[in-house]
């Protein structure tokens, strides 16, 4: 397992992209935070020490699976199926942590957890499972099974409310239908129903006064995208100060913790949902294009591994987390230069958060995993 093959065989374009974002991520996360005492506790090192040890657990954890096989028992999906739904349920029940409207952490003993960011990953490798043993699918019919699937943690993550992730779910669902061979026009018309009744949901409020299934502060946050000028010192007040954050970099940025917006705190969340406004605002350009492109690495090496991938479970796998990173990067930074509506989703391996980080290297591990196996002759 452990041979020379084997290592000769890792995606080490891969590796490296990923383990430079992890380092930006990490020197980003101190600087945001070293001077937010209200975060830190007077310790500079505090959050970065915590971005720390989830980085070295999901190491571990992304190791231990490249060099397993992804090609689980059936029983085994089952249960993580199952696990999955467990820990989204617990989420709603006393054990439950509400943090700014939503309730999406578990409190383990001083230790949180926030199950929506592994039920992605958990929902991806079910979900490929369960499309690569499906035979037939010609027709609109074929699609309840795959919709059933996704449907059960999608309604507990709805129920947190968690509006980001429910998005992250949607794209990568449709991503894999894509993959798995579902029907193009099919597909497309799912798309489209659904943004005309979203469209007509909104159309209704605004000119008849309807209920929206939204939280108040959802709402705003979507008025606000359209109209960022609406409520300047309120709704609108993070996406202005990250446009200015960003603007005032320039082409080679304020110098490494010289930036202004985050450390005197006119940037709320400046670790979590603006870290790259404030990576922009000390690195210039040039930061905010290096990690852009570090990330094209990333994207470019899922597509290579989707193509390359030795049999249909393993594509459909690597579809999902290119889904699911592609997202995250989309509309993290587009949060950040305002052409996205603000939705509290991290940005990939630098902004602060656990659960994330973990999720995001176990992921990566499947990724070599399938590169690894990809010839039936190696295994």
């Amino acid at each position: 397992m452990w041979d020379k093959k084997t290592l000769k065989n890792i995606d080490y374009y891969l590796l490296v992209s990923v383990f430079l974002l992890v380092i930006i991520g990490l020197v980003m996360v101190y600087s945001a935070t070293r001077n937010n005492y209200d975060l830190t506790g007077g310790d500079p090192y505090a959050i970065v020490k915590k971005q720390l040890v989830a980085a070295a657990i999901g190491v571990v954890g992304m190791v231990f699976i490249m060099f397993s096989d992804y090609r689980l028992p059936d029983l085994m999906y089952q249960i993580l199926y199952g696990l999955n739904l467990l820990l989204l349920v617990m989420v709603l029940s006393p054990l439950g942590l509400e943090v700014k409207g939503a309730k999406s952490w578990i409190n383990l003993g001083g230790f949180s957890l926030q199950p929506s960011e592994f039920a992605k990953l958990l929902v991806i490798l079910t979900l490929a499972k369960h499309l690569a043993e499906k035979e037939e699918i010609d027709s609109f019919w074929d699609l309840w099974s795959p919709f059933v699937h996704i449907a059960l943690p999608l309604l507990l993550i709805l129920l947190q409310p968690d509006l980001g992730t429910t998005l992250v779910f949607i794209f990568f669902f449709f991503v894999m239908l894509f993959v798995a061979g579902y029907s193009r026009r099919f597909l497309l018309l799912i798309i489209l129903a659904g943004v005309m009744s979203l469209v007509l949901l909104f159309a209704s409020h605004y000119f008849f006064g309807t209920p929206l299934p939204f939280k108040e502060y959802q709402i705003r946050r979507m008025m606000i995208f359209l109209n960022p000028d609406r409520d300047p010192t309120g709704s609108g007040w993070n996406v202005r100060q990250a446009i200015i954050a960003v603007g005032s970099g320039r082409f080679f940025g304020k110098g490494l913790f010289q930036g202004t917006q985050g450390r005197l705190g006119f940037l709320p969340e400046s670790h979590n949902d603006f870290i790259f406004a404030i990576l922009c605002e000390e690195l210039g350009f040039i930061g905010g294009f290096l990690t852009l492109v570090l990330f094209f690495i990333l994207i470019w090496r899922c597509l290579v591994i989707i193509q390359q991938a030795k049999d249909k479970n393993g594509a459909l796998v690597a579809a999902g987390i290119m889904a699911m990173f592609l997202f995250h990067i989309l509309e993290n930074i587009g949060m950040n230069i305002g052409i996205m509506p603000i939705t509290g989703i991290p940005l990939p391996f630098i902004s602060s958060g656990g659960s994330s980080m973990i999720t995001n290297l176990f992921a990566i591990g499947f990724l070599e995993n399938i590169w690894i196996r990809r010839q039936k002759l190696l295994f």
